[in-house]
């Protein structure tokens, strides 16, 4: 069994709805515990500087720095500047898309139909473009900074002729990933289905949030030494956070 790399009490706690969106500041040496909660949720998220918000979350280098097509635990989210933002400490489902993206509101209605506000009041059906910009938009960011985002919770194999392939029901209720932040970082996220994901329900999950003081940054820091190019990502990151 791994060591526990946080405080077994948490810092705080948020829901976040099925359909909902947030953002905030992951403080360094943080660790942010997200839960699906009744299974099958998806959140895609983005991941910012918030000192200098030019820099952001480069999913092409992620991947390619790190040799791999899904995350998982022991893999690390690098900026456009060669840093770690953030990192997979812990990681009950096991696989993570990054390739999906979000629907826009055209998409959104021509998937599942006209949700409007005006039938439905708050129910009414929400896009993940349109959720991350209204985030966006409270850190003075807009159309232009909308970039790439993780789904995490989801998966999305690659079948031999290039086709992406929607896995159903990989995640189950209870399942968690949790991110050390081994420098400060802007999360932006939102709790909506998947782009390719067939259902044809509007039924967004929801996630809980927990955010926990890390015990040893040190040693989280190691859990995701598990490839020369993390090692000196981090070396990266030390030189701007010193």
């Amino acid at each position: 069994m791994k060591p526990l790399l946080h405080t077994t009490s948490s810092l705080r706690e948020e829901q976040v709805p099925g359909g909902g969106q947030t953002s905030f500041i992951l403080r360094r040496g943080q660790i942010l515990r997200l839960t699906d909660l009744d299974g099958e949720a998806n959140v895609s998220m983005m991941m910012l500087n918030p000192h200098e918000k030019s820099e952001r979350l480069n999913l092409p280098d992620t991947l390619k720095g790190q040799h791999t097509a899904r995350l998982t635990a022991g893999h690390c989210f690098y900026s456009d500047m060669g840093r770690v933002l953030a990192g997979i400490v812990a990681d009950t489902c096991g696989w993570h898309d990054p390739f999906g993206g979000v629907l826009n509101a055209q998409e959104t209605a021509e998937k599942y139909g006209t949700g409007r506000y005006q039938e439905l009041r708050n129910a009414f059906y929400r896009n993940g473009v349109d959720n991350l910009l209204v985030e966006l938009g409270k850190w003075d960011l807009g159309l232009e900074d909308l970039l790439m985002v993780v789904n995490f919770f989801s998966k999305v194999t690659v079948e031999e002729n290039g086709d992406f392939r929607f896995v159903r029901g990989h995640s189950q209720a209870g399942n968690y990933v949790e991110l050390f932040a081994p420098m400060d970082v802007l999360i932006v996220l939102t709790a909506l289905p998947h782009p390719q994901n067939p259902a044809t329900e509007y039924a967004p999950r929801p996630v809980q949030l927990s955010w926990y003081q890390a015990c040893d940054e040190q040693a989280a820091t190691a859990a995701l030494f598990t490839r020369d190019e993390n090692q000196r990502a981090f070396t990266n990151t030390q030189r701007f956070t010193c």
